[in-house]
């Protein structure tokens, strides 16, 4: 009889990483529902929940899918392994070891491309910024996410001023009938630093100027290039983020492997 208790003894779950686990992936799920609270309330104030087809109607890029994404993702993980650690689910904890892991790897594999193929990278995102500059005026969340991209980079278009011929408003055509003809948005204006206010008329017809004419009013350089200039000041810092992710994933999966063997050596001696 002794031998058996101190055998059963020997088998017990860690409430410390039991605990740990439930704590770090509450957190976890109530940030991913946060994020989708967030998404849907943004699609409900556009009308999209009432009209789903116009999902698919905007030629670009709408902000509001990282939300919906990454709040779903991170729903669900928190989700599985929040209940999976408070039930000592192994199911769960495996299905969020899983998940977990195929996200790791994803995010490694595309990690190794861009660095392999950096040319194509830089080439896609030239087309997914040019892209999104035809739909400037579609959507107010993507001209929000552009005008603070450009703002914050000191950029405008992809690769210069001009790109911006691509978007009916403010092309340079005869037949544009827009004040905005062969202007920029307000975004690409270097600010003043005495103006309070931002002028958001600064961009109209600038781009009837001469090349050094307009240095004095907007930025010149495309954000393709500010945003290369950019990752390469901040390389130790953007990839110490991404280590310090790819470590906290695999942490995780650490736990929840662990706490799995825990469950499965205690049911191993009922």
């Amino acid at each position: 009889m002794t031998r058996k208790h101190h055998h059963f003894k020997g088998a017990e779950v860690s409430c410390c990483v039991k605990y740990f686990l439930f704590g770090f992936n509450i957190i976890f799920w109530l940030l991913g529902a946060a994020f989708l609270a967030i998404g849907l309330w943004a699609w409900a104030e556009k009308g999209v929940l009432s009209n789903l087809s116009s999902i698919t109607d905007l030629g670009g890029f709408d902000p509001v899918w990282l939300f919906i994404v990454v709040g779903g993702v991170m729903f669900v993980l928190g989700f599985a392994g929040c209940i999976g650690a408070l039930r000592e689910n192994t199911f769960l904890l495996k299905f969020f070891s899983v998940f977990l892991g195929l996200i790791f790897f994803l995010e490694l594999t595309a990690g190794i491309l861009a660095f392999v193929f950096k040319d194509w990278i830089k080439d896609q995102l030239n087309f997914f910024i040019n892209n999104n500059v035809k739909a400037y005026r579609d959507d107010i969340d993507l001209q929000n996410l552009i005008d603070f991209a450009q703002e914050y980079w000191s950029c405008c278009g992809a690769h210069g001023p001009d790109d911006w011929n691509l978007n009916i408003y403010f092309n340079c055509t005869d037949k544009n009938p827009s004040r905005e003809r062969c202007g920029v948005p307000f975004s690409c204006c270097v600010k003043d630093p005495a103006e309070d206010v931002i002028n958001t008329q600064c961009g109209y017809d600038v781009r009837l100027q001469g090349e050094l004419n307009r240095q004095k009013y907007i930025y010149t350089k495309g954000c393709v290039g500010q945003f290369e200039k950019w990752l390469q000041d901040n390389l130790i810092i953007v990839a110490g983020i991404f280590v310090g992710i790819a470590l906290l994933q695999i942490f995780g999966i650490c736990l929840a492997q662990n706490l799995v063997s825990d469950v499965k050596a205690v049911k191993a001696n009922w």
